[in-house]
């Protein structure tokens, strides 16, 4: 963790706590923020409860994602919700490219970056993500992978100077009750890091790097002591105000520390 950035704590819900346990939750994860006045804290609803979650965490240093966007600001795309209807909802930030979104849907390099593109342009902060598969890993092609799938992108963050944020899940690691260790995770950390220095010294300085992959309590600290990591992109323990407040805490005792 690097002193000069303050940590990051993103939760994504996925397609889980749509209703009134989301709201339940959303008032959680706002006592935990009052606990972690180091760290910043990002939840990411489904798509029923963004605007009522926004409203009951407006002021509360809680910021609201979504899930995904449309690159488009508007249209004949059933299904979908834009850049435009997410600011409207309250969203201030947005997950793009994550890898269910790759895997399961046919995202490509190119569609996440003409998503990363359209959230700057409506002006939501991205989390962009990248990250190999197993097989990728197991052929010694994790840093190729890495690299192709944040060139994809990379004149796009160049080119605006918002503080954005680049998530770094290994897509062998989610939701599998894998991780890759902390050694494993600053190694590509630092190669992103050193990829956006090589673009622009000031974007990789204000980029806040983010681990995904089966972030628990239990192992938040070391991943999150890494000198590259700037948080974490969580899954599963999101879906838990103790797990994740946890994390959370695990971030705000580094930033002190450091």
């Amino acid at each position: 963790m690097n002193p000069e950035r303050r940590p990051l704590i993103a939760g994504n819900w996925k397609m889980f706590h749509g209703g009134n346990s989301g709201l339940a939750l959303a008032a959680d994860v706002v006592s935990i923020a009052k606990r972690v006045p180091h760290a910043d804290l990002v939840i990411s609803p489904p798509y029923t409860i963004l605007g009522a979650v926004s409203l009951d965490c407006q002021g509360k240093k809680v910021a609201i994602a979504a899930q995904n966007l449309h690159a488009k600001d508007k249209g004949a795309f059933t299904g979908e919700i834009s850049g435009p209807m997410l600011v409207e909802a309250g969203c201030t930030w947005v997950i793009i490219g994550h890898s269910e979104r790759r895997q399961l849907f046919g995202e490509t390099d190119a569609t996440v970056a003409e998503k990363t593109a359209a959230a700057l342009q409506y002006g939501l902060l991205p989390i962009v993500c990248v990250g190999e598969t197993l097989a990728e890993r197991e052929a010694g092609k994790t840093l190729a992978v890495v690299k192709r799938q944040l060139e994809a992108f990379l004149d796009i963050l160049a080119a605006s100077d918002k503080a954005v944020a680049i998530a770094y899940e290994p897509v062998w690691a989610i939701g599998t009750g894998k991780n890759a260790g902390p050694a494993e995770a600053e190694e590509v950390h630092a190669a992103i890091r050193a990829w956006l220095a090589e673009k622009s010294p000031a974007l990789a300085q204000r980029t806040r790097v983010l681990y995904g992959g089966s972030v628990k309590p239990d192992n938040a600290k070391a991943l999150l002591g890494c000198p590259n990591v700037d948080g974490a992109l969580i899954g599963g323990a999101s879906l838990d105000a103790a797990s994740f407040g946890a994390i959370a805490e695990a971030a705000e005792a580094l930033a002190i520390a450091r």
